[in-house]
């Protein structure tokens, strides 16, 4: 936050940064619970706070305005804090997401990167975590793991055009690989990646290596937009080009899943350009068929459509346009046609309403938890999807 405010100039505490910057965090959430110990300590506050930590967290809402919609998330996950490895592990934004999640006990961080490159930054940067202490490193050009882990991968990939020679170079270079090596194997509970590189050719390594859950057919992905008003999820904004009513409804499903971690009740809106049969196009049949089937598969699911997004959201609109409608109040989750629509209409509401609040991409469909990020991704939406990484280790523990 300082260092975006003020250029890119790094702020450190010491003899030039003793008085912190009006746009500091720390004012806030940490300066203000101080004051107020200190008040209660010396016998000056006539009333006491009793929880001083719920009382960091209600500021910390103030300073980061996804933090309401992932409370839960964040409760869930320091209840039971797992391995997450962080594929960039060089990357500035992660070594501060790091040092973040350690301050909030949300998970113990595996950094994949040259050790030398990692603790020069960290220096720079002025963050208090080292390795071997906070966090583990794997460096990719020197783990005792590598001839164990590129001849895994050659015996997943032998049948695909890849030799031995190739096996070994891509599990020295792509650092993909190697964290989706690392959860095939056991040795980190969920994986981020994605701050570098195309979001497709790191869910190519992830399909190779990961896999999809049993009994799901295609992956998809969601994001979460804070709105003014209202917090709506969007699917699927990066997978599938123009899925059919199957796909649909298959990550429909998932995509509710995902909604429940966040202590919402989904609420499912099937959108296309026609109104409830308005129009007999292809891309509008497909929305009816899709809710055909979630209405036999998911029966417990409160979906409707095919319709449009002013009706999705306006439970006025929709009563006068289709008053038998089976979904109440406004949906919080919406299903695209085509992954166009979804990602026009994703990154248009986070630039035009949202203020850029985003929580994802949320993958969905892998058989392990694993999440692509987007090289725009900031320091808080991957502390956020760390979270909801840990609460996934879990639960596919508990399967």
């Amino acid at each position: 936050v300082v260092s975006l405010a003020y250029g890119g100039q790094e702020s450190r505490f010491g003899p030039d940064y003793i008085i912190p910057r009006p746009f500091d965090p720390r004012l806030i959430a940490t300066v203000a619970p101080a004051v107020a110990r200190a008040a209660m300590d010396s016998g000056v506050a006539t009333r006491p706070i009793e929880d001083l930590q719920a009382y960091r967290e209600r500021l910390s809402q103030f300073v980061w305005q996804s933090g309401l919609i992932m409370k839960p998330v964040f409760h869930a996950a320091k209840q039971a804090p797992k391995r997450v490895a962080y594929c960039e592990g060089e990357d500035e934004r992660v070594l501060r997401a790091a040092q973040e999640v350690l301050n909030e006990g949300l998970a113990q961080p595996l950094l994949i990167g040259r050790p030398e490159v990692i603790a020069a930054r960290i220096d720079r940067l002025g963050l208090r975590i080292r390795a071997g202490e906070d966090f583990d490193v794997v460096n990719p050009d020197s783990d005792a793991r590598f001839r164990e882990y590129w001849s895994a991968y050659y015996e997943i990939m032998q049948r695909k055009g890849v030799s031995q020679d190739q096996a070994k170079e891509e599990m020295r270079r792509d650092t993909t690989l190697i964290g989706a090596m690392l959860l095939r194997r056991g040795d980190t509970d969920a994986m981020l990646c994605g701050t570098l590189g195309t979001h497709q050719r790191h869910l190519a390594t992830i399909a190779n290596v990961i896999g999809r859950r049993e009994g799901v057919r295609s992956f998809a992905a969601m994001n979460m937009l804070l709105l003014p008003r209202r917090t709506v999820f969007i699917c699927d904004t990066y997978v599938n080009l123009d899925p059919g009513p199957e796909q649909l409804a298959e990550m429909t499903v998932l995509a509710a899943e995902e909604v429940r971690r966040f202590g919402l009740v989904p609420k499912v809106a099937l959108l296309s350009h026609s109104n409830f049969g308005s129009l007999d196009t292809p891309s509008a049949a497909k929305m009816r068929m899709a809710l055909e089937i979630l209405r036999r598969s998911a029966p417990e699911l409160e979906v409707e459509g095919e319709m449009h997004g002013d009706a999705a959201l306006d439970a006025t609109l929709r009563t006068r346009l289709f008053p038998n409608s089976r979904l109440t109040g406004e949906a919080n989750l919406l299903i695209m046609p085509t992954l166009d629509a979804a990602n026009i209409a994703f990154n248009l509401l986070k630039t035009a309403t949202g203020d850029g609040i985003t929580v994802g991409p949320i993958l969905l469909g892998a058989a392990c938890p694993v999440h692509i990020l987007t090289p725009s991704a900031t320091v808080r939406r991957i502390l956020n999807m760390t979270a909801l990484s840990v609460v996934e280790a879990g639960g596919v523990r508990d399967r």
